[in-house]
């Protein structure tokens, strides 16, 4: 039975990529106030200590704060070691950060723009799973969740390494998911839907920000995912919890 007592995720620890600001500062806060103790992963110190005094005021609890540039691998290696001496596993595991790189033809992109986007929207990714899998499989209910977008899987002119990246992702989260199945770990992407971010205000500049939802409007979704009771693994969810294979 699920308690909204602000203490679904009671003593779970939570990892969240791209927390500084958008989606991944929405959940961070809303994990926190729903009792995890949240690692927050941004490349900006000074953008996480924001989020870690709002974290502070409404909870009396401070986050871990972790100033990394995702493309640093030997980083990601690193934190996965500081998390086991520390806590000894991970509860949850939120790949959200991603860069949308330049809308252009394939043909014209810049070969260090592929490779960056591929760094940080799909191999970051990958290290995280390879340094955190070992941590997931401690915790009584490992929850992996990895942020997609609906380019991932509908082919779209001009948004080459950003689509291309996340339909790796989306196949890399459910090998994984099938590949940990006998386990207690779940790995799920979930497809936001049209979020004001400032990625969305990069890719659609013409749109009205208030015309799409905000961040938080996803929170409840993403706490649902990381809670021990959530069993659907291996599935794209949607805005609206709906899951397909």
């Amino acid at each position: 039975m699920m308690n909204h007592n602000n203490s679904r995720l009671d003593g779970r620890v939570a990892l969240i990529t791209g927390a500084s600001r958008g989606i991944g500062r929405a959940v961070a806060k809303r994990y926190a106030r729903e009792g995890a103790h949240v690692i927050l992963v941004a490349t900006t110190a000074a953008a996480l200590e924001e989020v870690d005094d709002e974290i502070f005021d409404e909870t009396g609890r401070h986050a871990t704060l972790v100033p990394l540039d995702l493309t640093d691998f030997t980083g990601i290696d690193r934190l996965g070691g500081v998390i086991f001496e520390r806590h000894g596993k991970l509860d949850v595991l939120v790949g959200n950060a991603g860069i949308l790189g330049t809308l252009t033809p394939l043909a014209h992109l810049k070969p260090e723009l592929w490779q960056k986007v591929m760094d940080t929207n799909l191999t970051a990714n990958w290290r995280l799973i390879r340094s955190m899998d070992p941590l997931l499989r401690q915790s009584d209910a490992g929850r992996a969740i990895f942020v997609t977008s609906t380019v991932g899987a509908l082919p779209r002119a001009y948004w080459g390494p950003y689509a291309i990246s996340k339909a790796g992702l989306e196949m890399m989260t459910k090998m994984y998911a099938q590949e940990v199945a006998k386990t207690p770990v779940r790995a799920n992407v979930i497809n936001p839907g049209a979020t004001r971010t400032t990625m969305r205000a990069q890719a659609m500049p013409g749109e009205d920000p208030q015309s799409v939802k905000a961040p938080d409007a996803l929170a409840d979704l993403f706490v649902r995912m990381a809670e021990p009771a959530w069993d659907i693994t291996g599935s794209t969810v949607d805005e609206n919890g709906n899951t397909s294979k």
